[in-house]
Order: C-alpha cells, then structure tokens, then sequence
C-alpha cells in the first residue's frame, strides 16, 4: 500500500499477545493506532497506545469504535483483525452455545468490523485489511476441531472477499500463526473433562498437551515484524504463515500425502 503518511492502523484485541506486540511494535515505528478490548477499563496502566471500547459481536459496538477514528483522522487505512478465542473438546461434547460463541469471535466478528471500515477505505481508495486466522485453520485438530473450522472459515472467505475489494484498491491479507507464546490458553473455552466420558483420558492428556505448545510458543515480535512486512507490500499475497518450521511444513505435507497417512502423523503427533 501507499505510505506517503503514516497509517492509521486499527487492531482487534489488542490488549494482550499477538495483537498487543503488533501495535507495540507499530506504534514504536510512529504509526497511529488504536486498539480494542472489550473492557478497556481494566487496562488503566496500559500505555503502548490507545484502546477503544469494542466488542466484534456486537455491530453498535464496532461501529462506535470505527466513526471515533473517523472523526479523528477522516481515514482509517489498516484494519487487523486479530481478535479471536480458542475453544477445546470432544466435539460431541462441546455445548452448542459454546460453538455460536467461538464463531461469532473468529469468523463473524472480524465479518462485522470488516464491513465497517470498508466504506471508509473505498471512499479514500486505498486500504489493507489483515485477518489472523491460524495453521490450525488448515486441518482439523483433534479436540480443537470447533477452533480449526472458525479459522478455516475465515482463511476461505479472505480468498473471495479479496477478490470483490480489488476494483476499489483494498487490499486483503491472511496471517495464519503457530503457536506463539501468549495467555490464549488462559483465557479460551475448554469443555471439562467429564469423569465416566469415552474422551476422559485421552481429552485430558491431549489438552495438557496443547497448553505446552503454547507455553513453549514463537515469540509474537514475530508476527508484528510480518505485519510491518506487508504493510510495506505494495501487493500482498493471498495469505502468510508464520511459526516453527514444522508446523509450517504440515501444511506442506498434508497437500502431498494421502490423507490417511498426513491423518496417522497427526494422531502420532498428538499421541492418540
């Protein structure tokens, strides 16, 4: 995109982790921007920049954030949409209303602010748009399956929607993460292990298993140095991945292998 002034960067969820680095990151490179949180009032001390009161599942709420920028800046030219929450469980288990709550966070919340800042970016003929979905998004994990089908929903409707936005020089982007060293682990859903469940042990032992990956994660600098990359391509490719090599390389294997032999490395990997 075109960097003739600095942009004015809007970031979802950006309180914490991933979305806390890439505006730290950002705004030490002199760049406008404003985060979200739910609840900024529980962030008194914090300093790295501003955050705004939004919450993507709720359209007032998006829009009131969006038109605050607006009638600041008169522009908003970086929308990341990096707000998201895990969920974790037998998929038999999982309550419905714990599977509405994750997609309404990671597919239709980002929908949402997506649609709100488009007709700002269309009026000043320039915009980017970076959706973090997730590797996880590429295949479906088992216990995470919920969480791999919001993100892979996501990632799929990035590759039409960009499409749709090129007339209007809008530019749309996937980065799609590893495991990176946050406290989404903390705050995700997880359904509880059910004492006399089939899943019992083996759900146990794999969600053990899962908050070491994420405790032993990348660093998320890394996912801010991508951001500024691309925000510094004129022509952004359809999507990026960033995390350990191997994570990145299963979605390699998982394109050449039979699909019950990528399915059996899978189950090994998770020691099921």
């Amino acid at each position: 995109m075109s960097l003739d002034q600095n942009p004015i960067i809007l970031i979802t969820g950006g309180s914490s982790g991933i979305g806390k680095s890439i505006g730290t990151f950002l705004t030490d490179k002199g760049y406008v921007v404003y985060g979200t949180s739910r609840n900024p009032e529980r962030y008194t001390d914090f300093e790295p920049f501003e955050l705004l009161q939004l919450d993507v599942a709720d359209v007032k709420s998006v829009n009131s954030a969006v038109e605050t920028i607006k009638e600041k800046h008169g522009r908003l030219d970086i929308l990341i949409n990096n707000a998201g929450a895990g969920i974790m469980g037998p998929i038999e288990e999982v309550p419905e209303e714990e599977i509405i709550k994750n997609f309404t966070t990671n597919y239709f919340g980002p929908i949402n602010v997506t649609k709100a800042v488009l007709p700002i970016m269309r009026k000043q003929k320039s915009g980017l748009v970076i959706n973090i979905t997730s590797i996880a998004g590429y295949m479906g994990l088992p216990y995470r399956g919920i969480y791999s089908a919001s993100k892979a929903a996501l990632e799929i409707t990035t590759e039409a929607w960009r499409m749709e936005l090129k007339d209007f020089n809008i530019e749309m982007t996937n980065i799609a993460p590893g495991d990176f060293a946050t406290n989404i682990a903390a705050g995700r859903y997880h359904a509880p292990v059910l004492e006399g469940s089939p899943y019992e042990k083996i759900y146990d032992k794999t969600l053990k298993l899962m908050d070491e990956h994420v405790d032993s994660g990348s660093d998320p600098q890394e996912m801010a140095k991508v951001v500024y990359k691309i925000i510094h391509t004129k022509k952004p490719n359809v999507g990026y991945k960033v995390g350990a090599f191997m994570q990145k390389f299963s979605i390699v294997l998982k394109r050449i292998l039979p699909s019950k032999v990528y399915e059996k490395l899978l189950m090994n990997h998770y020691e099921l």
